[in-house]
């Protein structure tokens, strides 16, 4: 009797890199740079499908390196916000970005906000803030302006040019990056690592995949094989800018309403002088829809088919029709302003860029009100990074680092 010689047969792949980042925002490219940090020598190909970096969220945001006061005592917004601030600070004077520490104040206008006002001191103190109470007559000496029942001053608030920021990153995380690759397909073999393919037929291989596309990474992690339990449902926030900046000398937001994850209409001088007021928050009829007219079917179909959609509506409805209404009545947003700001005038707003927001949403209607971050097999998914996502990249970034290194160490 003969016997056939069993052969072993050994795969070899030819890595294009190490990890493999998906998304050339500023939490795709902070990861990219905190991997080279800590491990010099890793190969890593970052895949933006726009022509730069920080074409969407990290670039249509309103500049300000959030303090972290608002955020849950112990969560990571918590914790990376306010650790995050000072880190961008610094990242932002050894590269010579633009960037002010400017201090901002939270005002409350009705009697009904003074509690939440209270509970915000409470809150920042339990996060290691400083902040300073103000009665009405003291708010004039930071915005002489602004009126208000009460106030706090938070002085490590600041502003800086993100996009800047995000460019930075780029340069000095020695990645490669790869423009204009746009996703369309993830092979992922647990024993291998993943293979990629874009729209234009470049199929690219590494060891390990970060998923940091943003409004995106639902589809991603679904695309690699891997079930997040969330949906983004994009938010449109609309915003004006002021022609008589003289009004405003630094940055002034409302008391927010801790039942959702939105600051409210306020006032921002952006590290260019100009002073930005908003966000209102509406349902985006796409991904990418930075006005009323950019609907894409496929996108919409897909948030109405998710049934958190349909909850949050019944939940928040009442919240979503005065959204909606500031939306299509410039009177009615202008009416909100000057809850802050009473000289205001509706010729003194004009029109200014929208940004999205990536909010993800449970199946049950919650709205995820933490950064998210999960792995799976060969794959790292940031699954909930909008703001303060920009002031907390570097840590965020740290953090998806260390994962991937992990599972790159692991494989």
């Amino acid at each position: 009797m003969h016997y056939r010689k069993q052969e072993v047969v050994q795969v070899r792949v030819a890595y294009d890199c190490d990890v493999l980042v998906v998304g050339g925002g500023i939490v795709g490219l902070s990861t990219a740079y905190a991997i080279t940090r800590a491990v010099p020598g890793t190969r890593v190909t970052v895949l933006e499908k726009e022509t730069g970096p920080a074409r969407h969220q990290t670039g249509h945001n309103s500049g300000v390196i959030h303090s972290g006061i608002y955020y849950r005592p112990g969560s990571l917004k918590a914790r990376y916000a306010v650790g995050g601030a000072a880190e961008m600070i610094k990242f932002c004077a050894e590269y010579d970005i633009p960037h002010a520490v400017t201090g901002k104040l939270i005002v409350a206008t009705e009697r009904p906000e003074l509690p939440r006002l209270h509970a915000l001191v409470q809150r920042g103190r339990e996060n290691g803030i400083a902040v300073r109470e103000l009665g009405a007559p003291q708010i004039a000496e930071y915005e002489p302006e602004v009126r208000g029942l009460a106030a706090i001053h938070v002085g490590t608030t600041g502003i800086c040019d993100f996009v800047a920021v995000a460019r930075q990153l780029a340069e000095a995380s020695g990645a490669e990056i790869r423009y204009g690759a746009r996703v369309v397909q993830v092979d992922r073999r647990p024993e291998l690592g993943v293979a990629v393919r874009t729209a234009d037929g470049d199929v690219v291989r590494g060891r390990v995949l970060v998923n940091c596309s943003g409004l995106y990474c639902d589809e991603i992690a679904r695309m690699t094989g891997d079930d997040p339990e969330m949906r983004i449902v994009p938010f449109r926030g609309e915003y004006y800018t002021l022609t008589r900046p003289e009004l405003v000398r630094g940055l002034v937001y409302p008391v927010p309403d801790p039942a959702f994850p939105f600051l409210g209409v306020h006032l921002t001088r952006g590290i260019d002088g100009s002073v930005h007021v908003g966000p209102n928050a509406v349902p985006a009829l796409a991904r990418e829809g930075y006005g009323w007219d950019v609907v894409r079917p496929r996108e919409l179909g897909a948030t109405l088919r998710w049934p958190g959609s349909w909850r949050i509506a019944r939940r928040h409805w009442r919240y979503g029709a005065g959204e909606l209404r500031r939306s299509v009545s410039k009177g009615a947003f202008v009416g909100a302003v000057r809850r802050l700001l009473p000289e205001v005038r509706e010729e003194d707003l004009v029109p200014a860029p929208s940004g999205v927001r990536a909010q993800a949403v449970l199946r049950d209607g919650t709205l995820v009100d933490d950064f998210l971050i999960q792995e799976g097999p060969r794959a790292v998914h940031v699954l909930n990074a909008p703001s303060p996502a920009a002031t907390a990249s570097l840590p965020i970034g740290r953090e998806v680092a260390r994962r991937a290194l992990a599972v790159l160490g692991a494989g």
